[in-house]
């Protein structure tokens, strides 16, 4: 929302509370920093302030009370008044403000002003924020669920940056561990029956193809010569297969990482050992059965948990509390944690080992995403894979790749550009990433198949980059038919953007004023779905607007005024599709 207006109104409300204070209706003394919010519907206005509710209790009154005293004792001759048609109270004693005509074509200024920088901000101040998502193990490839939690912290990161903030994305590599030497011993088994030996598979060993595939390569590589080579040796040859195969997953995804943290470096640089003598200096942890214990119930868990096997093996809760250390110990004034499901009860020991060791814990926010069903017709989808009992992100981008492709060959030819295997792709990474970001973190989330492959507008993620395609059409049928230089859309006057009168062009400025409090929030609430639903909404409101008026027409200045309108407009999806990581076509 334009600063101008905000600071006019801000001003007008502490000018009313001057008055209140001295006239005697109000008490209180203290001076509050003013605060206005675009509320979520329409119906409360276009910015609404809560002061008489940060009010009420120090002045034992009801906040309507306050807010209705509030709105009486602003001044009349303020130059706000301008900006507002009307203020109303609404209940539990908000104070909501109806911007004016003057006030949207002040706000459309603006944000033609601002251009392609319009919806930035700088809440973080060049702060620095850690994300660490998807750290999948590298004991087998990414699944539908990490694929999830890959796109929530890349959509994320970006608004964080975005939002002024020095962003790290951050890969835990959990190269260290049980399950790293159960996978090397998965690995040699599969490779001793590829020498004709008959042995025993290991206990919860990886059943995968891609472990026998892994082993096989070793075989033709190697010959028999890694026959009594040590477990450690198919350890590292698997986590390097691996690990490749993750990094191309996430390639494809779109998403890379700033840094990859290796798990082992905690152990080798004796950091492991050095939160154990500080649990045990500070008599936070004890010995029982020969195991090391954490006395997490003295720091708000239910009962002590086991850092330390009896067999001297660490417990993963320990590392990860290293881990956490050396993230505060790097200086990261925000940590964010994206986990699955599966760690919604074992994080919180983590974090109260955190605690124990004397580390605010405040700046660090765990966020728990849902898992991902694959559904196709409405039913759940078992597709065909190489992978064991696992979906892969893979096999998910394979598969609509393979319905767009069918869908655009029907439609074009065979040999179209559409159907060209780098547009396919580009296009399978755009529904991936859109649909994957639908649903709020803590809802279930059906991913469906036949929706992400259709090329129509039943597709939200079509839809949206649809309508930003036909705003580049608009702009390209005006240019063909004036035959003149772009526009300079910020040296549009004002006198011209008050030629758009109509309910829906209001309509559409308050919408598009949202968009910079909108991400500004996404950063504080960690809420990225929201920024799909502003995307749909407002897609839904321009495709109405167009299909009612002409922004192309025979009044040249009314013309200039709605192609600023939607100028700004294509501003706003183009940052929003960006922030998603989904591109912003041109044509369609």
């Amino acid at each position: 929302m334009n600063e101008v207006i905000i600071a006019a109104l801000c001003g007008a409300i502490e000018q009313a509370l001057r008055t209140l204070r001295e006239s005697g209706q109000l008490k209180s003394q203290s001076v509050a920093p003013i605060y206005l919010e675009s509320p979520r519907t329409e119906a409360h206005g276009d910015l609404s302030s809560n002061v008489a509710m940060r009010l009420s209790r120090e002045e034992g009154r009801p906040p309507q009370q306050i807010a209705a005293e509030i709105v009486e004792s602003l001044p009349a001759d303020s130059p706000a008044n301008r900006f507002y048609e009307k203020v109303e109270v609404a209940p539990p004693g908000f104070i909501n403000f109806f911007l004016s005509r003057e006030s949207l074509v002040l706000l459309l200024h603006g944000m033609l002003q601002d251009s392609d920088d319009f919806g930035r901000r700088d809440v973080g101040q060049g702060k620095r924020a850690n994300v660490e998502f998807v750290s999948a193990n590298p004991t087998g490839p990414l699944t539908v669920g990490h694929g999830r939690q890959a796109i929530i912290g890349d959509v994320l990161s970006n608004v964080l940056s975005f939002c002024g903030y020095a962003v790290t994305r951050e890969y835990y590599f959990n190269d260290a561990g049980n399950q790293m030497r159960i996978l090397g011993e998965s690995v040699r088994a599969r490779y001793l029956e590829s020498l004709g030996e008959t042995v025993a598979f290991p206990e919860q060993g990886y059943q995968g193809d891609y472990i026998r595939e892994i082993a096989e390569s070793l075989y033709k590589e190697n010959g028999d010569s890694l026959r009594n080579a040590p477990t450690e040796r198919f350890q590292k040859a698997a986590e390097k297969v691996i690990s490749e195969e993750i990094n191309r997953t996430l390639e494809r995804m779109g998403v890379r990482f700033d840094n990859y943290f290796n798990e082992y470096s905690l152990y080798a640089s004796g950091k492991i050992d050095e939160v154990i003598k500080k649990f045990k200096e500070l008599g936070h942890a004890y010995e029982k059965d020969g195991a090391l214990w954490f006395k997490a119930s003295q720091f708000g868990r239910e009962e002590d948990r086991v850092i330390v096997k009896s067999g001297g093996e660490p417990t993963y809760r320990l590392p990860d509390i290293c881990y956490h250390v050396d993230k505060i110990q790097r200086g990261y004034d925000l940590i964010v944690d994206i986990f699955g499901a599966d760690h919604h009860a074992t994080y919180p020991d983590v974090l109260a080992g955190v605690r124990a060791l004397g580390y605010d814990t405040d700046r660090i926010h765990v966020l728990i995403h849902q898992f991902v069903t694959l559904k196709r017709g409405g039913e759940k989808v078992k597709m065909s894979t190489r992978r064991a009992t696992f979906v892969t992100v893979d096999d998910l981008l394979d598969e609509i790749a393979k319905g767009l492709r069918a869908e655009l060959t029907q439609a074009y030819g065979e040999n179209s550009p559409q159907t060209e295997p780098t547009v396919l792709e580009r296009m399978a990474r755009d529904a991936v990433r859109f649909f994957y970001n639908m649903r709020r973190m803590g809802s279930h989330l059906d991913f469906d198949l036949d929706l992400a492959t259709k090329r129509n507008m039943e597709n939200p993620a079509y839809y949206v980059q649809y309508a930003h395609a036909r705003i580049c059409s608009i702009f390209r049928v005006f240019y063909e038919q004036t035959g003149g230089p772009e526009i300079d859309f910020a040296a549009v006057p004002v006198e011209t953007l008050r030629l758009l009168t109509e309910e829906k062009e209001a309509s559409l400025i308050k919408n598009l004023g949202r968009f910079p409090r909108l991400v500004e929030e996404i950063a504080e609430k960690f809420e990225g779905h929201r920024l799909n639903e502003y995307l749909l909404q407002l897609a839904t409101a321009f495709q109405s607007y167009y299909n009612e008026h002409r922004v192309i027409g025979d009044d040249l200045d009314l013309t200039l005024a709605r192609l600023s309108l939607v100028r700004a407009i294509q501003t706003v999806l183009r940052n929003g599709l960006s922030l998603l990581g989904v591109s912003a076509p041109e044509k369609m």
